[in-house]
């Protein structure tokens, strides 16, 4: 398996520290909102990673850090004359709703910083006894100065980079690139104890010592947006290096963005939809399907024609599955066994994700398989039970189970095929009882109808099915 490591720069054969232990962190929300739609790809992505990990055998720890102290929130919590502590608690459940909304597996640990304060400044004096931080008037900063290496993550040269460019500004810091482990209270604001003054940690240094504390100071892999390169990985690997011994993370992924109109989603700019907003017009699988037609690390334009256009793509995939559960249900064992090469379709399945998660050559694999599935089921009157519960494996084993695109159990409540199929079944038991009275103009007519509109029907001795041009 072949994974593009964004430290490097290459794709790199993908090698456990610790087979078949895996080890995963992934950069979580922070709760003072609901988190969009753009947040919810790279939270897909992630739960995609982790199911092919599992796919693979591998045994995964997979931690999603809650951010639940930040500016954000504290602006939050003033404006609603509520504590930190209510907001965030409001916005965790509602994370959790919605994750489980979009079919997202739980992570192994969901660590809050507010849990950590201890790991937190601990790894904060480790920094400062090893003389990469110092102090300012209770506050604490990292002196990237004294890093070698700072920037080889984004590939800035710390030389070329000037104030304002994407850092804090604070004339305590001796040096603009300097960034906060600790900022001092103000009046007001939540605050922990700690050796310098009442106050809270920088963005950072969460990260650094919740990921360390629940997956060891190596791990094998920390995901996020590619908006967190500059400067939040950064500056995760500057001050992990600074105040441990270990290699901190082996490979970083980074998820390209999700733009409205070629711009980037973000609160800040006001141009997103929530994932809430998004769910109740639409359902998980469309989603996720949508997410799936893109490569992670590529930008993917968010529109309603596009994911109406994904709701018709599955619902090739899920109508098929439809009929083959159907038959599944019938119980027929004494129809023929063709020879179909059901390994070629995982061969080709597996080739793809081994490729960095390529999961759009996943869904041609799955449209391929789907494709000649039913042109057999279209040329042969009978088929073995055989023939369909492999159809079934492998649909279950790719695209429920790593894609999560499809759910069999979901399907007679509508989650695959819905209304539209629910319609064509009744217009094809229409046209049966049309067939049963020697009623041919009628049955010709709803045959031609719905041809004309992409559905073909397929008339065989154990009854009619259908299929989607």
């Amino acid at each position: 398996m072949q994974i593009y490591n964004t430290l490097t720069k290459k794709k790199e054969e993908f090698i456990p520290l610790d087979p078949p232990n895996v080890t995963m962190y992934v950069c979580g929300p922070t709760v003072y909102d609901y988190f969009h739609i753009g947040n919810a790809r790279s939270f897909v992505v992630s739960d995609i990673i982790y199911r092919y990990l599992e796919y693979k055998g591998y045994k995964v720890k997979y931690v999603m850090n809650l951010t639940d102290v930040d500016d954000k929130l504290i602006k939050k919590a003033n404006e609603e004359g509520i504590t930190t502590a209510e907001v965030s608690k409001r916005y965790i459940d509602a994370f959790f709703e919605d994750i489980d909304k979009l079919k997202i597996k739980r992570a192994t640990v969901y660590p809050k910083a507010t849990e950590h304060m201890q790991e937190i400044t601990d790894l904060i004096k480790k920094i400062e006894e090893n003389s990469y931080a110092y102090e300012t008037e209770g506050e604490v900063f990292f002196d990237v100065a004294k890093f070698d290496g700072y920037g080889k993550l984004s590939g800035k040269n710390i030389d070329d980079l000037e104030s304002g460019a994407r850092v804090e500004i604070n004339d305590k810091k001796r040096n603009p690139l300097d960034f906060s482990l600790w900022k001092k209270a103000k009046d007001g604001e939540p605050f922990w104890d700690s050796p310098w003054s009442k106050g809270r940690p920088g963005w950072h240094i969460e990260c650094s010592a919740m990921s360390m504390k629940h997956l060891g100071e190596s791990f094998d892999i920390h995901a996020g947006g590619n908006d967190l390169i500059f400067p939040h990985h950064e500056n995760e690997i500057a001050q992990s290096g600074a105040g441990c011994n270990g290699g901190f993370a082996k490979y970083w992924i980074h998820f390209g963005f999700l733009n409205i109109r070629d711009e980037k989603m973000s609160k800040s700019l006001g141009n997103f939809f929530t994932a809430r907003e998004v769910l109740n017009k639409y359902s998980a699988e469309a989603i996720r399907f949508l997410f799936n037609q893109a490569h992670y690390s590529s930008p993917l334009n968010y529109s309603s024609d596009l994911i109406e256009s994904s709701k018709k793509g599955l619902e090739k995939i899920s109508s098929t599955a439809l009929k083959i559960k159907n038959e599944i249900e019938k119980g027929n064992n004494t129809g023929e066994n063709p020879d179909f090469n059901f390994n070629n379709y995982y061969t080709q399945f597996e080739a793809a994700m081994d490729d960095n998660f390529n999961s759009p050559k996943a869904i041609a694999v799955i449209f391929d398989f789907v494709r000649d599935v039913n042109a057999v089921i279209a040329k042969r009157e009978n088929l073995s039970l055989e023939f369909y519960k492999n159809a079934k494996l492998f649909l279950e084993k790719t695209a429920e189970q790593v894609l999560g695109i499809l759910h069999f159990d979901e399907l007679h409540a509508g989650q695959g095929p819905s209304l539209e199929n629910d319609l064509i079944e009744l217009l094809t038991k229409l046209r049966a009882s049309a067939k049963a009275d020697k009623n041919y103009q009628l049955s010709d007519q709803i045959r031609d109808g719905l041809k004309e509109i992409g559905i073909t029907l397929q008339d065989s001795k154990t009854g009619t099915t259908f299929t989607k041009d």
